[in-house]
């Protein structure tokens, strides 16, 4: 039955070996990050970027370390890249495929230029993080395009999410925008290192209101692509940004007395 219903949402399962295994893979794995940073094992960056790896028992001085800005350039730009390239070395003859790479290219371009002009740093993050999440964003949006090409020819879901999924990548891409330009006025200036309890816009409902809008953009993008391969690497970014958010909410219970109870981690009133 349930198979039957999400069948009724998506083109048929993939024949192509290599993304019927990376969709296994990309959900399993984000699950294990998403349950290591819940224990404690984070991803180097952001406000984890000084904790000690305890599966490898090196401290932060005997890990390289690059600049936040220098970090995060490198996580956002291949995808970017990929969505680019997508329009100059495939023909974009199906509408479905030319909302996809557009919406996959102008999330990354967001991010290039909030990382530019937007964000302001605290640390840096270790090379390990940013080589592990580069690659994962690399290959699994070159896949999602080209996972997407290989419907072509195929008959369209008896449900079509497209323009659904178009109002829901808008939604969440403007979100999670006016949430990180909230979070870079908690910092006066550019040298200004201290970490402050957000306010404003959802910051007042829950701690991470910008990934709540990323899993809407995600949402958005997978609606749009309407592979089981969308929806496999859009249920494995929900599992680590909600694990990722109960992190975060813990990390600010422990720097702020003040910090309020009410506060969630990622849904209003509710997580």
């Amino acid at each position: 039955m349930l198979v039957s219903i999400l069948l009724s949402f998506s083109f048929p399962a993939s024949t192509s070996l290599f993304i019927t295994a990376l969709s296994v893979i990309n959900l399993t794995s984000s699950a294990y990050i998403g349950f290591s940073e819940v224990r404690g094992k984070h991803l180097l960056y952001s406000k984890f970027w000084n904790a000690i790896s305890s599966e490898s028992g090196r401290r932060k001085g005997e890990q390289i370390i690059l600049s936040s800005r220098t970090g995060m350039l490198f996580l956002y730009t291949p995808p970017f890249l990929v969505g680019l390239a997508s329009f100059v070395l495939f023909p974009l003859q199906d509408l479905r495929i030319l909302l996809l790479v557009s919406a996959i290219t102008l999330h990354f371009f967001k991010r290039v230029l909030e990382v530019l002009f937007v964000h302001k740093y605290s640390g840096g993050m270790a090379l390990d993080s940013v080589i592990v999440i580069s690659s994962g964003y690399f290959v699994s949006f070159a896949s999602m395009i080209y996972a997407q090409y290989l419907t072509q020819g195929s008959s369209e879901p008896p449900v079509d999410l497209k323009y659904p999924g178009i109002l829901l990548f808008l939604v969440g891409i403007s979100g999670n925008f006016y949430h990180h330009f909230l979070l870079s006025k908690l910092r006066r200036e550019e040298d200004d290192k201290e970490y402050r309890i957000p306010k404003g816009g959802l910051f007042n409902l829950v701690i991470c209101p910008h990934y709540l809008f990323e899993i809407i953009d995600f949402l958005g993008i997978s609606f749009i692509s309407q592979t089981l391969y969308a929806f496999c690497l859009t249920l494995g970014s929900v599992f680590y940004l909600i694990a990722r958010s109960y992190a975060t909410r813990r990390w600010y219970l422990s720097k702020f007395e003040d910090f309020p109870e009410d506060v969630k981690a990622l849904i209003p009133y509710v997580f």
